[in-house]
Formats: structure tokens, sequence, C-alpha cells
């Protein structure tokens, strides 16, 4: 693709006008030229301009064209008033038997239906406009509608293929870049709903590319620009995420917003800057986005367990159909294994196997990952290795350094359950260089304390200070709230991690660790 110049064409066409006024075609290019260089407030003026110039001459073919994308402009800016008068108004204009004509306006009416919640009637209206449809733009918008509607839908395979057809005339440099804008962020923020990342990664870098041969862009201002920040957090350029993400804060409109501050939060807790995080996450709850499984992570990371579960609760119960239900299921393993709730973590784990199910890589290792998790937890490390090798490998293949080096983490703790001291060293030197490479503080710090305290989960630790007192089990469990069976369990994980046979012994290790 030929690099494209819109500074130059803005800049040409505007003294041309102020000159003399321009013929209707050259306002329709001025129109493009505004919108790509963010001058949002001047389309809808020179649109109306080359309606009036061309119905004036005569020319109803181009007047309705320039109405449909006028309405497509102000329904886009969140207009709809506006665009249902000019829709209202051209469609009264168009020649009976004129099928071009009659397909956009059907597709303006589609995609109104669509924006209010009604893909029913949406989608046909959609495909009529894609049969009706004789150029590019217009194919390309039919059939991203068709895909959005078959998403609504839940018939997510059949709404992929819709995009992807819709995308052959994007990357084939045949559309508008109005349309290319809409079009990317659309497959992309599908592709990301529907964990596709691999597919959502080459899409990113293909936004990228024609982003750059758009001289003078502004940058597309949809919720693309947060994947892009998540797409490059997963490939492990953490940095670059970060100033994406603060891109997106600066340019996404009120209540779109919230989705970038969440993402800004997650790079900012990662990488142990917790006070940013916190300002970040509240940031993203006043705009309306949902802040879990991100606030609990940080709450747990802060030793308030309590407050992160019942986030984490509260998130699940409330949406059971949420996009992000199997990020929320894999934080309630972790939580879980790190409280010694082995009953909840499996039940978790249990449905997150359910979503691996489908032909996605990133769902297959989270859910082996959460699998292997909850086996090493449950002192069933040889039952833990294939899972986690398998998630290992799969985050490989999807180039996420940041989930392969925590899936290292366990194969380490599994190998040294199993006897195999080296293996479980080279494992944990090996996430040790990952996250100091990544410049992930947070998980440096929990390795080190996790070698400290020879492995004990949070409520192992608080088990073990308690034993330490030397008050039995019945008063443990009367402290914590803990049945007498579940506190004998903990007891039991205790001597197995620290290698002990006795009370004695564990309370020798804690004090000598400095623990109590």
């Amino acid at each position: 693709m030929e690099q494209y110049d819109w500074p130059a064409e803005y800049a040409e066409l505007t003294a041309a006008d102020q000159r003399s006024p321009l013929p209707p075609a050259d306002l329709d290019r001025l129109a493009v030229a505004a919108f790509v260089l963010g001058h949002d407030d001047e389309v809808a003026g020179y649109r109306e301009r080359a309606f009036d110039d061309h119905l004036a001459r005569g020319d109803v073919d181009r007047a309705v064209r320039s109405a449909f994308w006028l309405g497509f402009h102000l329904q886009n800016r969140g207009e709809f008033a506006r665009a249902a008068g000019w829709r209202a108004r051209v469609g009264r204009m168009i020649p009976a038997g004129n099928n071009e004509l009659t397909g956009l306006f059907l597709q303006a009416d589609a995609a109104t239906r669509m924006m209010t919640g009604d893909p029913v009637t949406a989608l046909p209206r959609f495909e009529q406009a894609r049969e009706l449809a004789d150029e590019p733009s217009a194919i390309a918008l039919a059939s991203l509608g068709r895909g959005r509607c078959l998403e609504m839908l839940g018939r997510r395979t059949e709404a992929l293929t819709a995009l992807d057809e819709a995308m052959v005339h994007v990357t084939a440099g045949q559309v508008g870049p109005e349309v290319a804008g809409i079009a990317y962020c659309a497959v992309i923020d599908l592709c990301m709903r529907l964990y596709d990342v691999r597919r959502a990664q080459e899409w990113t870098h293909a936004l990228t590319g024609w982003c750059d041969q758009q001289s003078g862009l502004v940058p597309y201002r949809g919720v693309c620009l947060v994947h892009r920040a998540q797409i490059l957090q997963l490939r492990g350029a953490w940095s670059e995420a970060a100033g994406a993400a603060e891109d997106a804060c600066r340019r996404l409109a009120p209540g779109a917003v919230g989705s970038a501050w969440y993402q800004l939060a997650e790079l900012d807790r990662q990488r142990g800057r917790y006070a940013e995080a916190e300002q970040a996450y509240q940031r993203a709850g006043s705009e309306g986005a949902e802040v879990q499984p991100g606030l609990a992570r940080l709450r747990a990371a802060q030793g308030n367990h309590a407050s992160a579960i019942a986030g984490l609760e509260r998130a699940l119960a409330e949406d059971p159909l949420a996009p992000t239900r199997p990020a929320l299921l894999a934080a309630r393993v972790d939580l879980a294994v790190d409280c010694g709730d082995l009953e909840a973590a499996r039940k978790a784990a249990a449905e997150l196997n359910e979503f691996s199910r489908v032909d996605s890589p990133y769902l297959q290792a989270l859910a082996a990952y959460c699998e292997g998790a909850v086996r090493v937890a449950g002192e069933d490390a040889r039952g833990a290795m294939p899972l986690l090798r398998r998630a290992w490998m799969l985050w490989q293949q999807l180039e996420m350094p940041y989930e392969a080096a925590r899936t290292r983490v366990l194969v380490g703790r599994a190998c040294g359950a199993l006897g195999d001291g080296d293996a479980e060293q080279m494992e944990l030197d090996s996430a040790r260089a990952a996250f100091e490479q990544l410049g992930a503080l947070a998980d440096l710090a929990a390795l080190e304390h996790t070698d400290q305290t020879g492995g004990l989960s949070p409520r192992e630790l608080e088990v073990l200070r308690l034993l330490a007192t030397g008050i039995t089990n019945r008063a443990v469990g009367e402290q914590l709230f803990l049945s007498e069976r579940t506190v004998a369990r903990h007891v039991s994980n205790i001597f197995g991690k620290l290698g002990v046979s006795s009370r004695a012994a564990a309370t020798a290790y804690a004090y000598e660790k400095g623990l109590v």
C-alpha cells in the first residue's frame, strides 16, 4: 500500500475551498481527510454541502451516497437523532428499482437496529444489503454488520467468517479509511472476546501497518487502542503496552475509556506499582468498567484475601455469560489455592475446563495451567506435570512470556515435590530471569517470598504461625474460622512442604526463617 499524505490533501482542499467553493465530489474527499486527521466536527458540514450540491446538479445517486456517509458518521458519533433524520430524508429520495441505493438505505436501517440491541431483525437487512451492494466499502460494511449481529446471536464461528470476508476488501486497499479503521477494530475486538489471541495478534500487526501508511492519521478512536495495549502486554513488551494504554486513556471518550484505565491498572499491578494500580482501577470503575479480576489480584497481593475473594465471587455471580468469565475463573483458582481452599479451586478449574473445549489455544493453556495448579496444591505433582508442560508449550507458541514464566514456577514446585531438586532450581531460575526481563516486580517478590517460606500458601503461613504458639488444631480452627479437619489438612501440607514430621520441627523452621 502506498503512503497517503492526508495533511497535504486536507490543506490543498481547504485552501481551494477558501478561494472558491469546492465541487461536491471534492467536498466528499475533504470530509474523509477531515475525519482521518481527527477534525470530526467538520465532517458533517462538508458532507451536508456535498449532498446539497449533488442534489442541485440533479445527481440524486451521488446525493444519496453523500447522505449515507453523513449518517454513518453521525451514528458513529452517537448522534442518533440526526442520523435518523437523514435516513428518513434519503429513504424518500431513492428511485424505484435502484438496488444499490436501496442497499445503502437497508444498511443504515440495519445498523440502527443492531445498535439498539435488535440483531434478529438487523441480520437479514445486512444480508440483503450485502447482496445489493455495488462497491467495496458498502460490501465491507454490510459484512461487518452481519458479523456483529451473528456474534450477538451467539453464532461466533459464523461471525468470524463474516468479519474475515469484510477484511478481504480492507487488506486489498479497496475501502476508505472510515471503513478500514472500523473493520480492523471490529475484527480485533471480536478475536479478543473469543480468546483467539493468535488471530488478534495478526490483525493488530496488520492494523499497525495500515496506520503507518496513513500520514497524519489520528489513531483510530475505538476499543482497538486498548486491544493493542493488551497484545503488547501479552507479547512481553510492557513498556510499550503502558504507552499504548496511556494513549488510549487520553483518546477514548467517556463510556469507553474505562477499559483503557483497567488495562493501565493491570500493567501497573504486574510491575509492582500498587499505588498507581489502585488509582487506575478506581478510574476504570468510575467510568463504568468492570475492575475484576484485576482488583482482586491486587487485593491478594496486598494481603487482603477476603476482599479479593468477595470481589471475584460478586463478578462471577453477576454475569455468568460475561466474556471475561475465563479470566475471573483463573483468578478464583489462584486465590483459592493461595488460601488452601482446594474445593473452591477445583470447582473453578472444572468450569474453566469447559471453556477450553473450543478451538482456542489460549483457553486451553489457561485451563491446563489452572488444573495443574490445583493438582500441585493437592499434592498430586505427578498428575500436574503433563498439564503444566502442555500449558507451557501453548504459551510459548502464543509468544506469551509472562504466562510461560508463571507456569515454570509451578513446574518447578512440582519437580521439587517429586524430589528432583535440580530440575526445580532450573525451572525457578528460568522463571526468575523471565520476570526480571519483563519487569514483573510483583512476581519476583512473590517468588522470593515463596523461597523464604518453603512454598507455603498464605493460609498455611497463618496456620504455621498459630501452631508456633503451641495451641491445638481446634484452637487454630476457631481463630481462622476453619473446621478442625481442614486445619489438620493444612498441618499435613505444611509438614510435607517443609520436610518435617512434627509440630516442634515446624515451629523451629518458622523461627529460623523469621516467619513468626
